[in-house]
């Protein structure tokens, strides 16, 4: 048999990894494995309705390498905004008295950005030198947190490119203390725009880091983390979620 009457033969057996490899290895494998028949017959089995339409939108080859393998991996477009344009307003209560309060501009809070105090626990260092992309902050002025008072957080968030704001949290009270890496978390579901009617359910958590219990019994705060983990992993994608808040 002529080569292209044994290859016309084969290519209907083969599975779209492998039909795909054969177009690699010469001119004369690429142009027949080009012909749509053969990616027809593969997308019969994966979609058989898509081959009732006799005049389909798209070639079969482009939609079985479209659509074969969901695409989990894809490259964001970059931010519309970024840490420069943001301001953070972080309020701490302890039974209603103000115990922490402060304007923090968003590049203070970008990963790596200050180094841990020593002393810290290795699952606290462990932690905050991982890969999961986290904002965070030192408190310069360390603070303790009585264990027998109720203390809540709220963090607003403020564009200088728009002159708009949003808030993060809103009286979130920390109702749990992971003692094995010292963090008491609290959390929030955040609010956003109504252009997104469909996005919810998302998290912003925040953590006060501390060393060790005090003698006391409070806890010694020396830095602040805010992460969106249900979400956003990375710099970009916390980016891109702040921007779909509601703002005002």
């Amino acid at each position: 048999m002529p080569s292209d009457e044994i290859l016309k033969a084969v290519f209907p057996l083969l599975e779209g990894t492998d039909l795909a490899a054969c177009m690699a290895v010469c001119k004369q494998w690429q142009n027949m494995a080009q012909d749509d028949y053969f990616w027809k017959c593969l997308c019969a089995k994966k979609w058989p309705s898509t081959c009732k339409n006799s005049s389909p939108p798209i070639t079969y080859h482009k939609l079985f390498k479209t659509f074969y393998k969901r695409d989990n991996n894809r490259t964001l477009l970059p931010p519309r905004i970024s840490l420069h344009d943001l301001e953070f307003y972080i309020d701490f209560w302890a039974d209603g008295n103000l115990l922490f309060s402060q304007v923090v501009p968003g590049p203070v809070l970008q990963k790596g950005n200050w180094t841990p105090p020593p002393g810290i626990s290795p699952v606290m260092r462990y932690h905050l030198e991982g890969p999961e992309y986290k904002l965070t902050m030192p408190v310069k002025s360390q603070f303790s947190v009585p264990y027998s008072q109720t203390v809540t957080v709220s963090v607003l968030v403020a564009r200088k490119d728009t002159s708009k704001v949003a808030c993060i949290i809103h009286d979130a009270v920390f109702d749990y203390i992971e003692r094995s890496s010292c963090r008491a978390l609290a959390f929030d579901y955040l609010v956003l725009s109504p252009a997104y009617p469909f996005v919810s359910g998302i998290r912003a958590w925040i953590a006060l880091l501390f060393i060790e219990d005090g003698d006391d019994g409070d806890i010694d705060v020396f830095g602040i983390e805010i992460d969106f983990c249900d979400a956003a992993n990375s710099e970009e994608e916390v980016l891109w979620l702040l921007d779909m808040l509601d703002w005002k």
